[in-house]
């Protein structure tokens, strides 16, 4: 393990990523507050506001807030409906900017990412750090800002970049970061929640200072797995960068606007967000062992939620996926009542294996029927991706008020241009 004796990684996060794009890119609503909503709507007090703005922030609203809640903190917040196309093309122009200055070495989501610096790189972090935030000024636009973070690796650069936001660059110096670390509280380590406070707190660990005096098995003890001695290493310095992690499924969520709140309207939606998850899965060489439906239901009781699930033999195409979604909404008309709301629903492939590598089973008609379904659905692909629209579907699909079904503002996925017709 190499303890790393210099500032080796940069961490950016935009400022309210979300609303600074739609600020940047609507004049009458910059430096006001302003809340991002899912789609237009007459009746917005029963949606939620899913990204607010700096200001709005100031006021204390929060990320993911119901609208109420939200304008009796801050009766002047501006509700503007998402644009995720807007959001993916601010993405990529941030990301071409930044890289004229230091290579991008890793996104991890719509508005986070590191770079590893060069020992050039690291020598000047302040006019690194002011190169970057004059490019994205003069190139993108004054309002969407950035806070930066200088330390040795990753986690630790996160953390710094953390501490003077928005618009802020904290670095921390090998010699400076035990000093820095031990006045944070654990919550600021990424990943620790309530439930690790807790159990540390059990284990005689209240502050930062408790944790880093502690061995790294001690750590892996008190995580469970290898997890707690790696992040041990990294929070004393050490070179640690994140594992890779395997695909585990693919899936599409979309919370209903009040005239879809019905079973029949759910299911509509539910096959376009199928077609959608499906293509990425096939886009990325994968097939799908299992499909799952989820659905936030109105009850009497209150919200409630129904899972319904189906098995499948390594499936790529469009029409086993609507097959199998037509048995499973079968089962829930059957099981729901009719006059059921749902608030909200969603699909899931999982239970992934290598589209290339999968077994076939003759009992499904591997070489027949199913073969010649897999040809369609490649020709489809084919035919959309070169047109850039849907010029090819199988069957009729409703899109849903607002749009943009498959392709939702996202915090850990970036949008594939594919993922907008």
């Amino acid at each position: 393990m190499r303890y790393a004796t210099r500032l080796e990684c940069l961490y950016l996060d935009f400022d309210g990523f979300f609303a600074s794009v739609m600020q940047q890119a609507i004049p009458s609503i910059r430096g006001k507050p302003v809340g991002i909503i899912p789609f237009n709507m007459d009746n917005t007090q029963s949606t939620t506001v899913i990204a607010c703005s700096k200001e709005a922030k100031a006021y204390g609203c929060e990320n993911v807030m119901r609208v109420p809640e939200a304008r009796r903190i801050c009766p002047d917040l501006i509700l503007v409906p998402q644009r995720p196309d807007l959001f993916r093309r601010a993405h990529m122009a941030l990301l071409n900017e930044i890289e004229v200055e230091v290579p991008v070495g890793s996104v991890k989501s719509i508005d986070e990412l590191y770079c590893l610096l060069k020992p050039q790189e690291g020598h000047d972090p302040e006019g690194l750090a002011e190169r970057i935030k004059t490019r994205i000024a003069r190139n993108i636009g004054p309002h969407i800002t950035c806070s930066i973070g200088f330390a040795q690796n990753p986690l630790l650069a996160k953390m710094a970049c953390k501490l003077d936001k928005p618009d802020g660059v904290t670095i921390w110096q090998p010699e400076d970061r035990h000093e820095r670390l031990e006045v944070l509280p654990l919550d600021d380590i990424p990943g620790v929640g309530s439930r690790m406070r807790r159990r540390l707190q059990k284990a005689g660990l209240y502050t930062m200072g408790d944790l880093l005096a502690i061995q790294p098995k001690h750590m892996r003890t008190l995580w469970k797995n290898v997890t707690g001695e790696r992040l041990w290493y990294a929070l004393h310095g050490y070179a640690i960068r994140a594992t890779p992690t395997a695909r585990g499924m693919y899936g599409h969520g979309r919370v209903l606007s009040p005239d879809w709140r019905t079973l029949d309207k759910a299911e509509s939606c539910s096959r376009l967000l199928i077609i959608r998850a499906a293509r990425r899965m096939r886009r990325d060489g994968w097939a799908a062992g299992r499909i799952v439906i989820w659905l936030d239901l109105m009850t009497r009781k209150g919200q409630g939620g129904w899972v319904e699930a189906h098995d499948l033999p390594g499936i790529i195409d469009d029409k086993a996926c609507l097959d199998a979604l037509k048995l499973m909404w079968a089962r829930i008309h059957t099981k729901l009542p009719e006059h059921m709301r749902a608030i909200r629903v969603g699909v899931t492939l999982m239970n992934l294996t290598r589209a290339t590598e999968r077994q076939l089973d003759w009992l499904h008609d591997d070489d027949a029927e199913r073969r010649r379904w897999e040809k369609l659905t490649d020709i489809k692909d084919v035919l959309n991706r070169k047109y850039g629209k849907r010029v090819l579907e199988f069957g009729l699909f409703e899109q849903p008020p607002g749009g943009w079904a498959g392709a939702k503002i996202s915090y850990t996925r970036i949008p594939s241009a594919e993922d907008f017709y």
